[in-house]
């Protein structure tokens, strides 16, 4: 089997352009288009267009193309006619090219069709936004996705291959032949998130078609006695992801999930939830990569919608296809431990439901019985349903006085929830504690082999007398929550982990998570609103405090943290999200607000911390849930916090400081070689003499370059009318962040300006 890459050459509504490509993020916002849901961005109908020729000797073979993702309802056609059509935007799907002209060209058209909106409660994109991919096959040999290999036992380390074809297996030297056999591998390496190391297998049929396979050799074994990775018991410190790509929109890169991957797994992560879509293959290949655990989701809805034109118009006549094609394209991949069918459905409060939910386990255990099945289950929102008070039916809004009530219908369904979530708060965690609910949720969470819970960390400590051989996990919590929650899941055995929301900010539900200096109410904030300000890394890849916290309480920080809340808006309160503890950030850099009065958050495990300004004592204080607050004026200079254990001896200190000096625009790549066509990313900042970014000192920057194409340039500024796509956008906190392809030959030169100095920084392509 020969793959080619299909990425270059298409025409999208009459431009040039290659994929992946995301046509949304180009489009105008407005306060009259869509909703914060999907970030004020319009939807429409786009069209793709690419012509080739097929070579002759392409003829008495299957010619199959393979979309990562299309978004959404995809109409597949060659020549004129059509192939097949695909309504869910986040799974693959593969078309046989019947009807090719041989010899001759060939026009190829995809039509993406996102015109009926709101269909989503984020951002989603539109079009071709993963890579496309054209398979050259043999007849009736192998196809992608068609071998399956997985882990019969770790000591010794034996592998099982499985074929619908005859097959010759190769790894390291042992050999297999057959359709399913098993390979014994000597001394084996097992990949974990602490040593993901992975073998290849080199796959040939018969007809002398061949594949290559990496694979990792892992067990998964969970009771009430915890999560047992390769026999070693394993906590998930987990956050949940959306599948844009910041700056880029929807744009799916193979180097941008990999950079994303790298930075949450630098920042503490050995878990991701992919919220709530399956992930993309880059994404699968990079947790391979770094060891990163995969909860790989499939939908967000089931047939009750959460909005008038989602995926629970589609969801009965195609979940099927849909689950299996997740499923299959992750049985390879090692990082995926935990398959989960859902979020947040409120279908479980019904009998038709729980034999929904049901049917979905069991397809997944039949496709693959290695590994567990989850939902990411809201206890309340279930609970209300089952009283007529539910949040989501057929994408309406219902609101109203409860049981036996009328209901008004509103806006759309997902806004209510956040109005909801807002002011019940922390107290949504115990939403689930009442046996009516534990009662009525029972038959649904036995049906999975670990029980999900969005915000129901009132559950945990309940569960080993109400459900002694439950096993169970925060599928969603709110990051201020993770000192308790953290407590919670080192005490309970059958408690494996936590997810917060999220992990990493993202585009829509805009200022979900935002703490906002301008008013308004804490969710649904209006247009100019574009992200939803709930990560805890920034869409830049930027940790902020909370990010830093959760490190800190995993016990991965070996000196303690110190974190500032903007400077900037002396005597102002701002509006803060549930989604959200803290707006503070790693700096003590704020220009022109000296005297304002600030909070600094120092972050420690130890026992107590000092805090020294420019030489001043601040005090010393007791960490509580591994925090100490001091009030402080501002003063440039230089912060230090000094941690102290239980005798009093210094175990670390940490240093912030000011920058000085005359304030400059600096280019700095994150790569000092690029390979041709590679995806490079590019910080620019605003910094002071001494190379540290200036927090309060933001200017309007223009980006150009040469030796290559620039994909994006944006900020991570949550409200603003400026587009990531124009070169032009205003730094936020003193940073900016440019994504490049590079060309093919040469350097790849960026310049960046404010409109008076002009700094670049050139890239080699090796």
């Amino acid at each position: 089997m020969k793959t080619l890459s299909l990425n270059k050459g298409w025409i999208c509504n009459g431009q040039a352009i290659t994929l992946p490509h995301d046509a949304q993020i180009s489009e105008k916002r407005s306060k009259d288009t869509s909703n914060g849901g999907h970030g004020y961005f319009p939807g429409g109908v786009y069209t793709y267009e690419k012509t080739f020729t097929a070579p002759t000797e392409w003829e008495g073979r299957d010619i199959l193309i393979e979309f990562e993702g299309v978004y959404k309802n995809a109409t597949v056609s060659l020549n004129g006619n059509e192939l097949c059509f695909h309504a869910y935007g986040y799974t693959g799907f593969f078309a046989e090219l019947s009807g090719l002209h041989y010899g001759g060209e060939n026009t190829l058209t995809v039509v993406a069709d996102n015109s009926r909106l709101p269909n989503s409660r984020w951002y989603s994109g539109s079009g071709i936004y993963r890579p496309v991919w054209l398979h050259i096959c043999e007849k009736g040999g192998l196809r992608p996705e068609s071998v399956k290999i997985s882990t019969v036992s770790i000591h010794p380390a034996v592998v099982k291959i499985e074929s619908p074809v005859s097959v010759k297996a190769d790894v390291d030297g042992i050999t297999g032949e057959g359709t399913s056999f098993e390979l014994t591998i000597p001394d084996a390496k097992l990949w974990s998130d602490e040593t993901p190391y992975l073998y290849t297998a080199k796959i040939t049929a018969g007809d002398g078609d061949s594949m290559k396979i990496p694979f990792g050799i892992r067990e998964i074994k969970w009771s009430n006695k915890g999560l047992f990775i390769n026999g070693k018991e394993t906590l998930l410190r987990g956050g949940c992801v959306h599948h844009d790509s910041g700056i880029l929109g929807a744009a799916t890169y193979a180097e941008s999930e990999e950079r994303r991957v790298r930075i949450l797994k630098e920042n503490g992560f050995n878990a991701i939830r992919s919220s709530h879509n399956p992930a993309s293959k880059a994404m699968l290949d990079a947790c391979d990569k770094y060891g990163m655990y995969v909860m790989d989701e499939t939908f967000d809805m089931w047939y009750n919608r959460k909005n008038p034109y989602d995926y629970g118009v589609d969801f009965e006549k195609c979940w099927e296809a849909d689950t299996a094609a997740m499923v299959e394209r992750d049985f390879n991949h090692p990082s995926v431990v935990l398959y989960s069918i859902g979020n947040e459905v409120a279908e479980p409060a019904e009998a038709k439901g729980v034999e929904t939910g049901r049917k979905m386990v069991e397809l997944c255990h039949r496709l693959d019985p290695t590994r567990p099945v989850t939902c990411g289950t809201n206890l309340m929102i279930i609970g209300r349903a089952a009283k007529g008070q539910g949040i989501y039916q057929d994408g309406e809004q219902k609101t109203g006085g409860g049981e036996g009530k009328p209901e008004k219908e509103g806006q759309n369904a997902s806004l209510m929830f956040n109005i909801m979530a807002s002011f019940v708060g922390s107290g949504m965690n115990k939403g689930g504690n009442s046996k009516k609910v534990d009662a009525l949720t029972t038959p649904f969470l036995d049906s999975l082999d670990i029980a999900g819970y969005n915000y129901g960390s009132g559950r945990y400590p309940l569960e080993a007398k109400a459900h002694p051989d439950r096993v169970v996990f925060g599928s969603e919590t709110f990051p201020q929550d993770i000192w308790k929650n953290w407590q919670m899941v080192k005490k309970y055995p059958y408690l494996i982990g936590d997810f917060m929301w999220t992990s990493w900010d993202y585009l829509g539900e805009a200022g979900i998570g935002a703490w906002s200096y301008t008013g308004g109410m804490p969710f649904n904030r209006p247009y100019p609103w574009i992200l939803a300000g709930a990560g805890v890394i920034d869409i830049l890849g930027n940790p902020d405090g909370s990010c830093k916290y959760a490190s800190t309480v995993w016990g991965l920080e070996d000196k303690p943290v110190i974190a500032v809340k903007p400077a900037n808006h002396p005597g102002v309160r701002p509006s803060k999200s549930v989604w959200r503890g803290t707006n503070a950030i790693l700096s003590w850099s704020w220009d022109g607000c000296e005297g304002n009065r600030t909070e600094v958050e120092v972050y420690s495990d130890q026992t107590t911390v000092e805090l020294y300004l420019n030489g001043r004592n601040l005090g010393k204080k007791k960490l509580r849930e591994c925090k100490a607050i001091y009030k402080v004026k501002y003063a440039p200079g230089i912060l230090i916090a000094i941690a102290y254990d239980a005798s009093g001896k210094e175990t670390g200190r940490s240093v912030l400081t000011s920058a000085r000096g005359p304030f400059r625009i600096a280019v700095r790549p994150e790569k000092q070689e690029v390979q041709p066509g590679e995806i490079v990313y590019i910080p620019i900042q605003i910094e002071g003499e001494n190379e540290i970014v200036e927090s309060n000192a933001d200017r309007r920057l223009t980006v150009s370059v040469e030796g290559g194409e620039l994909l994006a340039f944006g900020s991570a500024n949550p409200c603003h009318e400026e587009q990531y796509h124009t070169g032009s956008f205003t730094t936020y906190y003193g940073r900016a962040l440019a994504v490049v392809r590079s060309g093919v030959a040469g350097t790849v030169k960026v310049n960046a300006s404010d409109g008076r100095d002009t700094v670049s920084a050139q890239i080699p392509i090796a």
